[in-house]
């Protein structure tokens, strides 16, 4: 599986809008099969606040579903399965709070995030709970990846990003179902 943007349905009226953003079933009729266990949020007060490039290790490798609830972001994935033949390369899509568009990650893809704005607030389903003994990153600016970064300057780092290790040394297997990386394809819901 790849990654897929999901665009959920808003109805509008005088008061705002109302938007359904999970339904298993609606997920599964669409073909997205995914038992999510965990909500996770994060918020970060400046822009350029760059969170990533992280994954979790099998057994506990985690599928997610990423919204922007404030906010912009510039969402990154990058596709962390050896045997792909789109091993080490990334896809990125800016998500906003405005347009309500969501990005699922399938496991065997390290995530990470840039904020484009101040104040924004993140939230992602996950399908595998935290695992503190399987938690991993990789270096969000490893030349391998050569990510286009919207960045104006130096990010805002965590001590754990900062530090995180290359690609060429990941250990970790993830398996290949055979679909390469692409571009997301589209679902409305």
């Amino acid at each position: 599986m790849s990654l897929i943007l999901i665009c959920p349905k808003r109805v509008e009226d005088p008061r705002g809008w109302f938007s359904e953003t999970w339904n298993s079933k609606s997920f599964a009729s669409a073909g997205i099969p995914v038992g999510f266990c965990q909500d996770n949020q994060s918020f970060s007060r400046s822009a350029g606040t760059l969170r990533g490039l992280h994954y979790q290790a099998p057994p506990f490798a985690q599928a997610k579903l990423v919204s922007c609830l404030r906010g912009r972001i510039f969402d990154v994935a990058v596709d962390i399965r050896r045997s792909s033949p789109t091993f080490g390369q990334w896809h990125g899509i800016e998500l906003s709070a405005q347009s309500g568009r969501q990005l699922f990650i399938p496991a065997g893809f390290a995530h990470g995030f840039v904020t484009l704005e101040d104040d924004c607030i993140v939230g992602y389903k996950v399908d595998a709970h935290y695992s503190p003994s399987h938690d991993r990153a990789l270096a969000w600016n490893d030349p391998q990846f050569a990510i286009d970064w919207p960045l104006s300057g130096d990010p805002i780092l965590s001590d754990k990003d900062a530090q995180a290790p290359r690609l060429e040394e990941l250990t970790e297997e993830f398996p290949y179902d055979g679909v390469p990386l692409s571009r997301p394809r589209e679902i409305n819901l």
